[in-house]
C-alpha cells in the first residue's frame, strides 16, 4: 500500500510556503502522491503547477477537478499542461461536485449525473490522446452543430501516453461507473470492515465493460490524527465529519450522509443533520458516536493507528491518502512521518513473523505445544456430552500470533491477486514453528468461502 498526503483547499491556514513544504517533506518520507482539492474557493489545478515546480517524484493528484466548472476540452487542456510542467507526474481526478455548487456557483444543471461524466471522461481522452475532438452525446455536443466551430486537436501532448483518470465517486451506481471507465477511484469516509459492499459496484462496472480490476487503483482519503489522547484525536475529527455527514448538501441531497448511514448508522446520521442545519453546529459535533468516528478515521495512539492502516491496507486499498487534522506545517509534517512509520511495521509484517518465528519464546511455545497436545473431553462429569477441546495456552498464543498477522483470513479481507501466496508465504515462516497449531487456523480459512457459498452450511 502506497502512501498520499492530502494538501486539501488552499487558504485555509495553508499558505504557498506551508504548501511546499508539506509536499517537499512527503517527498523525502517516501510518499508515493500529493493531492489537492477545490469546491468554491482556491482551485485544485493552479497549486499542483506551483508544487510540481518545487517537487521532482512525487505524483500530483488533482482531488478533484470539478466537472461542472470546466469544459472537458478545458481539464484536458490544464491537465496535459501540468503533466508537462511535472514531466509526467499528474494524476487527474475527476467529481461531480453536488448540486449547490453546480447550480448555485457554476450554474450547471446537476442532473444527468452518470450520462455526463461517461461523456466528459470520453472527450477527456479524446483531447488527450491527441484526436480531433469530434463527441455527439447526449451532454456534450462537439462541435456545435450549425455554427462555425470545428473539430480541434490539442496543440500540445501529455509527457505520459496516457494520463490515468480517477473518478471520485459514492453510490453504487457512480461506483459502478468508475469500475467500468476510469483508471482508479477516490472515495471518501471509507470503512475498511465494509470493503465487500463498497468495491461490489467495482466490479459490476468492470464486468459490464469486460474488463479486470487488475491495476485499478482505490484511494481513499483519511482524516489522521494520532496521539495517546484518544479524547482530543477524535474531537480533531468533528468539525470536518460533522460538516460533510450534517451540512454538505441538503436535507434531501446529501450524499455523505447516505453513506454513514449505510454502516449502520442511519440514526445517529439524521441526528446530525438535523442539528446542523439548525444551526446547532457544536451539537451536531458532539452527536458524532466515538465507533462511527473510527471507522472512516485514524484517530489515537500509535498502536491503534497501526492496526486501522493495517485494516486499510487488508481492505485493498492501493493508495492511502493521508489529511492530517493538524493545524501547524510542523504538526502536519509529523502525522506524515508517524503514518510513514507506521506503514512501514505492517508493510514488514513477513519480516516481522520471520523475526519473530525465530525468537526463544516462540520456539518454547513449539516445545509446550508438541509437549502438550488438545485433550479431547466428550462428556463432562455428569455423563452430558459436550465434545470439547482443550488447548495449553501455548497453543493459544500460537494462533493469536497467526490471527494478528492475518493468517486465517487474510485474503478474504484483502481480496486482490497474491493474496492467496502472501498468506501461504506468512503461514509457511509461522508454520516452522510448530505445525498443529495452523489445522483450526486454516480450517477457519478454508470455511470463508465454503459459507459464502452455502450459508445454511
Amino acid at each position: 500500500m502506497k502512501l498520499g498526503v492530502m494538501i486539501g483547499y488552499w487558504g485555509f491556514g495553508m499558505t504557498a510556503a506551508a504548501g511546499l513544504e508539506i509536499a517537499q517533506a512527503a517527498e523525502r518520507l517516501g510518499y508515493d502522491s500529493l493531492w489537492t482539492a477545490e469546491a468554491y474557493g482556491s482551485d485544485a489545478a493552479t497549486p499542483l503547477a506551483w508544487l510540481a515546480a518545487g517537487t521532482s517524484r512525487i505524483k500530483l493528484g488533482a482531488g478533484i477537478f470539478q466537472i461542472p466548472a470546466r469544459s472537458a476540452a478545458m481539464t484536458a487542456m490544464t491537465a496535459a499542461t501540468i503533466d508537462n510542467l511535472s514531466n509526467g507526474r499528474l494524476i487527474l481526478g475527476l467529481g461531480t461536485s453536488g448540486p449547490q455548487v453546480s447550480e448555485g456557483f457554476h450554474g450547471v444543471r446537476f442532473g444527468k449525473q452518470l450520462q455526463r461524466t461517461r461523456e466528459y471522461m470520453a472527450v477527456v481522452r479524446l483531447a488527450l490522446e491527441h484526436q480531433k475532438v469530434e463527441f455527439h452525446g447526449e451532454t456534450i455536443d462537439l462541435p456545435l452543430p450549425d455554427g462555425p466551430g470545428k473539430a480541434l486537436k490539442l496543440s500540445i501532448r501529455p509527457i505520459q501516453q496516457r494520463i490515468p483518470i480517477y473518478l471520485a465517486a459514492m453510490g453504487p451506481r457512480n461506483v459502478a461507473l468508475a469500475g467500468e471507465i476510469a483508471d482508479g477511484w477516490l472515495p471518501v469516509f471509507f470503512s475498511p470492515e465494509h470493503t465487500s459492499a463498497l468495491r461490489e459496484p467495482l466490479e459490476e462496472g468492470a464486468h459490464r465493460a469486460g474488463r479486470s480490476l487488475d491495476g485499478f487503483q482505490v484511494c481513499p482519503t483519511v482524516n489522521v490524527m494520532i496521539t495517546d489522547d484518544i479524547e482530543s484525536a477524535r474531537n480533531a475529527m468533528r468539525p470536518m465529519l460533522a460538516l460533510y455527514i450534517g451540512g454538505m448538501g441538503s436535507r434531501e441531497q446529501n450524499f455523505y450522509n447516505r453513506l454513514i448511514s449505510s454502516y449502520g448508522f442511519e440514526r445517529e446520521a439524521r441526528q446530525v443533520q438535523d442539528l446542523y442545519l439548525e444551526g446547532r453546529r457544536v451539537e451536531a459535533m458532539e452527536a458524532l458516536p466515538d465507533e462511527m468516528i473510527d471507522k472512516v478515521s485514524i484517530a489515537g495512539p500509535p498502536a491503534k493507528a497501526k492496526e486501522k492502516i493495517r485494516e486499510f491496507r487488508d481492505a485493498g486499498v492501493d493508495t492511502l491518502v493521508v489529511a492530517g487534522m493538524a493545524v501547524d506545517t510542523a504538526d502536519r509534517i509529523e502525522q506524515m512521518r508517524l503514518v510513514a512509520e507506521l506503514a512501514q511495521e505492517v508493510e514488514s509484517a513477513s519480516t516481522t513473523l520471520g523475526h519473530l518465528a525465530g525468537t526463544e519464546e516462540a520456539i518454547r511455545w513449539g516445545f509446550q505445544a508438541n509437549a502438550n497436545p488438545p485433550q479431547l473431553r466428550t462428556h463432562d462429569r455428569f455423563g452430558h456430552r459436550i465434545d470439547e477441546v482443550e488447548f495449553h495456552p501455548a497453543w493459544h498464543q500460537l494462533m493469536q500470533v497467526a490471527i494478528r498477522h492475518g493468517l486465517h483470513a487474510l485474503p478474504w479481507r484483502m481480496p486482490r491477486p497474491g493474496a492467496h501466496a502472501a498468506r501461504a508465504a506468512a503461514f509457511y515462516i509461522w508454520s516452522q514453528v510448530e505445525g498443529g497449531h495452523g489445522c483450526p487456523v486454516s480450517m477457519t480459512y478454508a470455511v470463508v468461502p465454503a459459507l459464502r457459498k452455502n450459508p445454511q452450511l
